[in-house]
């Protein structure tokens, strides 16, 4: 970090006060625009056709548990969109952006959990995650 340079970044780790056990309203918010992003995602592909690999991208991605919450809600919204027009599920990259100061460390930690509830839930779905600290515009 850069003298003179002030960078605000929320308390890392799973602890009582860190942003990954305190971010239930964030998750409240998440969860009213899923019909938003359900309409937007049925746009994309009013033609019928899917792509082989879906990439999305999460600029200023949370340290806790929204991120893999939101990529999660993606999956599940594209697996309808699919199962209703007789597609084959894409495979998911997803990009994780955010400050260089972000806990990513505790995102990645809870990704082997996130591959086995997509196991559980999805059609034999992959999706990869890429971890990001710049941004790049």
């Amino acid at each position: 970090m850069a003298a003179g340079k002030l960078v605000m970044h929320m308390k890392a780790g799973n602890g009582e006060c860190s942003y990954a056990s305190s971010s239930t309203l964030q998750r409240k918010v998440i969860l009213k625009a899923k019909p938003a992003l359900k309409d937007a995602i049925k746009k994309m592909f009013n033609n019928g056709e899917f792509p082989q690999c879906f990439n999305m991208a999460d600029l200023g991605c949370s340290s806790g548990p929204n991120t893999l919450f939101t990529v999660s809600n993606v999956m599940k919204i594209l697996q309808i969109l699919c199962h209703e027009k007789s597609c084959k599920m894409p495979e998911f990259q997803a990009y994780l952006n955010d400050l260089p100061d972000n806990d990513f460390n505790t995102i990645f930690k809870s990704i082997p959990l996130f591959y086995q509830n997509l196991k559980e839930e999805e059609d034999g779905t992959n999706c990869f995650c890429i971890r990001g600290s710049r941004f790049l515009l």
